[in-house]
């Protein structure tokens, strides 16, 4: 089966990709961009099945839609909130919530497989979740993260974390226990999750919980150096 992923956020992309090699499934190729996805769509025949992120770095996914006929069955791959999503349920489309749930990912795609025999063809109305999904709605950001630890899942509050930082091109958290922990997301994607009066960007490499702030001292060329 031919499997189409695009999504902008690379680490995301090769996550859903491993999380399908594990299924028993093979990405045939993995796109970035609205621009991408329509040339690569133009020039090969259109996969079994599609693997869809909404927002894009240059747009909405459904631009995709948009200037080319796709006939592939999509799943979406959103961070949206359930109540954007009800757009998908009252079109009987799939979706996955990031981040990607590995036993949600292997009950989609048996719902997939299910379909298959009757030869359906999407009908989806992209036009009106589009819409719906452009109408600004008060957002609810993160008040906890899910970290993967070997084959145990930890919780972490948002009240535990001093600051999340990249190191390597690899995303951590740094709590109040002094316990660090690999993110399965980008830094800059963390924008949209955390809430803004807490957490602030001081560089490149850090977002700090302000909360956890003990001191703040006059340092070299017109910085501050911050103590956690």
């Amino acid at each position: 089966m031919n499997i189409l992923i695009i999504e902008d956020e690379k680490p995301a992309a090769r996550r859903l990709a491993r999380l399908l090699n594990n299924a028993g499934y093979t990405a045939c190729q993995m796109l970035y961009s609205v621009t991408e996805s329509i040339q690569w769509l133009e020039k090969n025949p259109a996969p079994d099945l599609i693997f869809l992120d909404i927002q894009l770095s240059d747009g909405l996914s459904f631009q995709i839609f948009e200037s080319i006929k796709v006939q592939s069955p999509v799943i979406f791959t959103t961070a949206y909130d359930q109540y954007a999503l009800q757009a998908f349920k009252l079109n009987s489309i799939d979706y996955l919530l990031k981040p990607i749930d590995e036993k949600k990912l292997e009950s989609a795609l048996q719902q997939f497989k299910n379909q298959q025999p009757q030869k359906q063809t999407l009908q989806f109305n992209f036009e009106e979740v589009k819409n719906l999904l452009t109408i600004p709605i008060e957002r609810g950001y993160k008040k906890r993260f899910t970290i993967k630890i070997g084959q145990r899942l930890k919780i972490i509050s948002v009240d535990e974390i001093e600051c999340f930082y990249s190191q390597n091109k690899a995303t951590y958290i740094f709590t109040d226990q002094r316990g660090n922990y690999l993110l399965d997301t980008s830094l800059e994607s963390l924008k949209t999750e955390l809430t803004p009066d807490i957490f602030f960007q001081v560089n490149r490499q850090f977002y700090v919980n302000i909360n956890h702030i003990k001191d703040i001292i006059s340092y070299t060329n017109s910085r501050l150096k911050l103590k956690l």
